[in-house]
């Protein structure tokens, strides 16, 4: 699906599979994508703070440049997504997979953590 640039913002697309799906600079921001299937999906710069992504399956996602500030990603698979300036301010990652995933430049400022600490800093 090529969604790129599209505004669904606080749309409810629970369980949406978006497997490899192209929303480069997407609106997603509120949006409901608990259980949703973004594996393998480029959401560079996509604007998801807010959205709840509870158990979203984003494994080898392309978050590069992508805001998920104040997003709910408790039990999300991020494992080998690519978390290059991505804004995760304020997340709730409770539970979450950050395996293999590079994550070197990304925000985590204020954050939970997969342990259910808060982000201390690097």
């Amino acid at each position: 699906a090529n969604l790129a640039g599209a505004d669904l913002s606080g749309a409810y697309l629970v369980a949406i599979n978006l497997t490899g799906a192209e929303l480069t600079g997407a609106n997603l921001s509120g949006a409901d994508l608990s259980g949703a299937n973004f594996y393998d999906a480029n959401l560079y710069q996509a604007n998801l703070s807010g959205a709840n992504l509870n158990i979203a399956n984003l494994h080898r996602a392309d978050l590069v440049d992508a805001d998920l500030s104040n997003a709910d990603l408790s039990g999300a698979d991020l494992s080998g997504a690519f978390m290059l300036n991505t804004n995760l301010r304020e997340a709730n990652l409770t539970g979450a997979d950050l395996s293999r995933s590079n994550r070197t430049t990304a925000d985590f400022t204020g954050a939970t953590m997969p342990d259910g600490t808060k982000y201390a800093g690097k």
